[in-house]
């Protein structure tokens, strides 16, 4: 499997799990005062979509730059 594609896949998982412990945030709030644990639990995956996230916006400028020196 390429880096690349590791990184999306991770991505779109770590989506997933951000929007299923921010909903779980939600529906806890409704039925009273949450425990920490879980208002602060959307916050590990938040950040790691961050990083991801930042590499594949930079991965296109980096990419390109490397073609055109080359070429």
């Amino acid at each position: 499997m390429n880096w690349n594609k590791g990184i999306r896949q991770v991505h779109r998982w770590l989506s997933i799990i951000f929007t299923a412990t921010v909903a779980a945030n939600f529906i806890a709030m409704a039925l009273g005062e949450p425990p920490a644990w879980v208002v602060y639990s959307p916050l590990p995956p938040l950040f790691l979509l961050l990083f991801s996230g930042l590499y594949m916006f930079v991965l296109p400028y980096v990419t390109g730059r490397r073609a055109t020196q080359t070429g």
